[in-house]
């Protein structure tokens, strides 16, 4: 093992790693859907036991009243992190009334005989209000049913006691604020051109509900129990049918610094879209979206990764970014596995961890246009065809076969593995080598699995995902929340309700002038 860590500093050009360096902080977003037994979208408001889904901590909601997303802060161990994630299922499934259930896949089940998914409600605060109209915008510039897509957002930063020392060790003449966000964008870029990796190998959305599909255009082929699907794919949602929006396709973002980055958000956050515009601000008294330009808000901007700041009450996650810098990234390409009860474990979390600390500690050229766009290519092949095994990529212009450029990188990830491993212990190592597993035989990976499962028992895939969600809720509700811990959680849903009422009571003006305000900001180095 000491030569594998060996091998790794010279690999990575360093003269030393620290111990507590590898003192990672992780979180995990989940969002899951509230389902009826019947299997449907739930049409029951937010359980007012979960607390307020403005303000709680744990558990909010996405787009729907019935997308729940389930929050853990940032902890300090694996085991730490999955363990309140299951906490926080065990009081969600305690306080679910009606026989409602989770839906264990990230592809939605249908949404019932109105056809309408639920849009989610913040209460008569401002940033309530405006919450709410965004979703309401997304409703009217995306189908709805696609918003209530479920993924999995994995936070990820490297501790404190990390940066200084790297900034030495890599003669940074900046700030420690600039390097650490010089640093982020590094691993950023990295992680952007190879996120059509994680896809393949953790992609679990390779089929769709009939109702999803309907009245869309598509290259689906259809089973026989009338799901549609496409033989090789891997991740539906991540697709044309997912978040690929044709509004933003042509939208380019530049991760080479943090004043492009905000430059290229920030334009889109203030053109006019003729689309958009033909939807129109306000009809009948009443708003239909934020604006009319091409991004509402930030987060309308689909992408794989984000870089993140915890921001102030009130500020926009752009000024967050200009005023502290990056504080950590959010990787956004993850499907909820459906046959793992929270949707990842740790053996995946072990993977994530080796990858990213491997994308930060690499070395990463500087994006331009070209790349940018290849990227997207890349992702969409994987997503229609990544199981295909003469399925060719494009790299810095040049064809390349997915399996000869996935082959080497997980080889070389070996090297960020061995380090983790030589100061946290065993299964890291083991992590990588079951991911190259799956890249030497593709039915080890979920989307093969899922629709072999399906064709072997003749089940839809509403069916196969309704008996996983089955069986996940009766494992979650087979053992109660401990007694303190149940305890403090319905204490902080009682607290976020107090706390609630206290931002809607503290508002100074009417939301008409609150969006005004809103819609009248300019971007960091612009001037009003």
């Amino acid at each position: 093992m000491a030569d594998r860590f060996d091998a790794a500093l010279k690999r990575y050009g360093l003269p030393v790693f620290e111990p507590e360096w590898t003192a990672i902080h992780r979180g995990i977003e989940k969002e899951c859907l509230r389902v009826s037994p019947e299997g449907r979208i739930s049409r029951r408001p937010h359980p007012p036991a979960l607390g307020s889904a403005l303000t709680s901590p744990y558990i909010t909601t996405d787009f729907s009243e019935a997308l729940l997303e389930f929050i853990t802060p940032k902890q300090q161990t694996i085991d730490g992190c999955l363990g309140l994630l299951e906490d926080i299922h065990r009081f969600t499934y305690a306080n679910l009334e009606g026989g409602e259930i989770l839906w264990a896949a990230s592809m939605p089940c249908p949404a019932g005989t109105e056809g309408e998914v639920p849009i989610a409600e913040y209460g008569s605060s401002n940033i309530g209000q405006l919450k709410r109209l965004y979703r309401v915008g997304l409703s009217h510039r995306y189908d709805s049913l696609m918003q209530a897509i479920a993924g999995l957002h994995y936070n990820f930063s490297m501790p404190d006691t990390f940066w200084e020392p790297y900034r030495r060790l890599l003669g940074f003449q900046g700030s420690l604020k600039d390097f650490r966000t010089e640093s982020y964008l590094h691993l950023i870029r990295n992680f952007h051109r190879h996120s059509w990796l994680l896809l393949y190998l953790f992609g679990a959305s390779p089929a769709a509900a009939a109702s999803f599909v309907e009245g869309r255009e598509h290259r689906l082929a259809r089973m026989a129990s009338g799901t549609w699907y496409l033989p090789d794919a891997t991740c539906l949602r991540m697709g044309r049918l997912g978040y690929q929006s044709e509004a933003q396709k042509s939208l380019f973002v530049c991760y080479n610094d943090l004043p492009l980055y905000v430059e290229c958000l920030g334009e889109a956050m203030t053109m006019a879209y003729p689309p958009y515009e033909a939807i129109g601000h306000k009809a009948d008294g009443a708003y239909r979206q934020i604006n009319v330009n091409l991004l509402q808000l930030e987060n309308e901007f689909y992408s794989t990764i984000r870089p993140k700041r915890i921001a102030e009450p009130g500020e926009r996650p752009l000024d967050a970014l200009v005023r502290a810098g990056i504080e950590y990234v959010e990787l956004r390409a993850l499907d909820l596995n459906p046959y793992l009860p929270l949707g990842i474990d740790a053996e995946q979390v072990r993977f994530l961890d080796a990858f990213l600390l491997h994308c930060l500690l690499g070395e990463s050229p500087q994006c331009n246009r070209a790349e940018f766009f290849e990227v997207a290519d890349n992702i969409l092949r994987v997503v229609e065809a990544g199981r295909d095994p003469s399925l060719v990529l494009r790299r810095g212009g040049a064809p390349v076969k997915l399996t000869d450029w996935a082959g080497g990188f997980l080889a070389d990830l070996k090297h960020s593995a061995a380090v983790l491993e030589h100061f946290l212990g065993g299964g890291y190592l083991d992590a990588v080598e079951r991911q190259a597993a799956k890249l030497k035989d593709p039915a080890r990976t979920p989307s093969a699995m899922m629709l072999a499962e399906m064709e072997r028992d003749g089940a839809s895939f509403c069916e196969f995902s309704m008996e996983l969600s089955k069986r996940h809720a009766a494992s979650f509700r087979s053992q109660p929340l401990a007694e303190d811990v149940r305890a403090r959680m319905e204490k902080t849903a009682a607290d976020s309700i107090i706390r609630q009422r206290e931002v809607e009571a503290a508002d100074q003006v009417g939301f008409e002038e609150f969006l005004n305000d809103w819609n009248a900001w300019v971007r960091p180095g612009q001037h009003s």
